[in-house]
């Protein structure tokens, strides 16, 4: 009644004083009505996501445990629902969990949750350059760059699956040396998915004996172990005690020698560089360089230092995603062998003796199915890569300021109990159904989503199954005597690696 009161009375001001006619103050009043709401609603307070209370400078790092952070989010996200956060130290990060969160945030409000979040240790290296921690125009050009170079030099073609099924039997002669006694596969797989992504970049692939090759492969798996360390992890929030740490120490000191040996590769390439014959990415980078340059276009993207990164981005991402991947699956292969006998018998039946080819997956279910499962069970990347907001948004009823890192918790996706019938144990088939044929879930997020999904995708499926498939046809896969299956565990805790446990490849006759 006071507020009708009111009304009437602004009304008659505006008609006397102001000598409105009475359609237009009531006009002018309605607008200021419906301004004044928003603006006020605007204003009210709005909940940001909940998560355990923070202690001073050091924040939820004693309820964390750096070494297991994936399994402690898990039970966060049980407590707090699918959008919580968490300090890691003074640092705030928004955890999303869970397939449809994730899903909302990366695919539905890509514009919003699209940048990336910069890790200290590695900004320090990479300043912004590259594909991978690069944000703005610099990341939407060499993405885009990238990804039409590789498609051009047989990504997810018929050219890069020559290329595997080439590198696989050198991968198998190299088992084939240990003659069934147990050995660790880390370094030769590892190699073995390296030579792929450098027959695209480079033009050419490397010797398994090339100790420049060895140890840049080695260098590249033993940084990515020491970035889940929690003593980087500490230094990356606390960078001025990071002078007390050897690992930082480690890190800088190998990712020192890896830029070293990339910059040799590349001014090679680029002294024998013939613009008519483009031997793979890097010559066509230098190509548009060069384009670009005789332009007079002096702001271009297209400078050495992008090369650089953008070429140690594609190497590292290349060479560690299919090799863990591949590495879990033969280490659950030997972990459930009956599993193992239904993937060789399923490849017998189909395949027999010939090569086997990515068009064969189709006719391959239950192989598809236990690649797919690795990947799902094992969330190699369990936190995906931080992600950061690039204005304020209202999500799902949580207010997310500007500039906030955030986690799209890939693990929890690929473990939801809404979604996988049994989250967390080997089960082919949840790719398969009734009928027994392949079908790929929509909560199947191995490769992230989004505008920052792997670029790398095709090929790292492409591989997955050629490897995986034809070293299932030639061996049988063991663990050694007096191993357990419990120690196949993870290691790490940010990438998920398996055990340092060796394995027994015995050749089928």
């Amino acid at each position: 009644m006071i507020i009708y009161k009111w009304l009437c009375v602004l009304i008659a001001f505006l008609e006397s004083v102001i000598l409105l006619p009475d359609w237009c103050a009531l006009t002018i009043l309605l607008l200021i009505c419906f301004t004044s709401t928003n603006i006020f609603g605007a204003q009210k307070p709005v909940k940001e996501p909940p998560g355990p209370p923070p202690l001073p400078v050091i924040g939820n790092l004693l309820q964390l445990d750096l070494r297991r952070i994936h399994a402690v989010l898990l039970e966060l996200s049980k407590k707090y629902g699918s959008i919580f956060t968490i300090y890691l130290g003074p640092k705030k990060v928004v955890v999303l969990a869970g397939y449809k969160t994730v899903k909302e945030a990366l695919v539905n409000c890509a514009e919003v949750f699209g940048q990336r979040d910069l890790v200290r240790i590695m900004d320090e290296h990479i300043h912004g350059h590259g594909i991978i921690w690069a944000n703005d125009e610099s990341w939407k050009e060499m993405r885009r760059f990238t990804m039409m170079s590789l498609r051009d030099f047989g990504m997810g073609k018929k050219e890069s699956e020559d290329q595997i099924i080439e590198e696989c039997h050198h991968l198998m002669e190299a088992f084939k040396q240990f003659k069934g006694e147990a050995f660790d596969a880390n370094q030769s797989i590892s190699n073995a998915t390296a030579n792929i992504i450098c027959s695209m970049i480079y033009g050419s692939r490397f010797d398994y004996s090339d100790p420049d090759f060895t140890s840049l492969v080695y260098r590249v798996c033993r940084n990515n172990k020491l970035l889940n360390t929690p003593s980087v992890q500490l230094y990356n929030l606390f960078p001025w005690i990071g002078k007390w740490f050897t690992y930082p120490k480690l890190f800088k000191k190998s990712f020192a020698a890896n830029r070293k040996h990339q910059l040799k590769l590349l001014s090679h390439l680029k002294e024998t560089l013939n613009p008519k014959m483009c031997r793979g990415f890097v010559d066509a980078f230098l190509v548009r360089q060069e384009n670009l340059e005789k332009s007079g276009i002096t702001t271009s993207h297209f400078h050495d230092e992008n090369l650089l990164m953008t070429v140690i981005n594609l190497f590292v991402g290349g060479t560690e995603t299919s090799s863990r991947t591949l590495k879990w699956g033969l280490f659950l292969m030997a972990k459930y062998p009956k599993i193992q006998d239904k993937v060789q018998e399923e490849l017998r039946r189909v395949i027999g003796d010939r090569q086997v080819r990515f068009r064969d997956r189709i006719d391959l279910p239950f192989t598809n199915a236990v690649i797919h499962e690795t990947q799902r069970l094992t969330a190699i990347a369990a936190l995906g890569l931080p992600h950061r907001t690039a204005r304020d948004i209202i999500f799902r009823g949580h207010f997310i300021k500007k500039g906030t890192a955030v986690y799209p918790f890939l693990m929890s996706v690929l473990s939801d109990e809404r979604e996988w019938e049994k989250p967390n144990t080997f089960y082919p088939e949840h790719f398969l159904d009734k009928d027994g044929k392949f079908f790929k879930r929509d909560a199947f997020m191995a490769f992230s989503a989004g505008s920052r999904i792997c670029p790398g995708e095709s090929l790292a499926r492409m591989e997955l199954l050629i490897f995986f498939a034809t070293l299932l046809q030639h061996f049988r896969f063991t663990l050694p005597p007096g191993v357990s299956q419990d120690d196949l565990s993870p290691c790490d805790s940010l990438i998920l690696n398996p055990s340092d446990v060796k394995l027994c490849a015995v050749p089928v006759m």
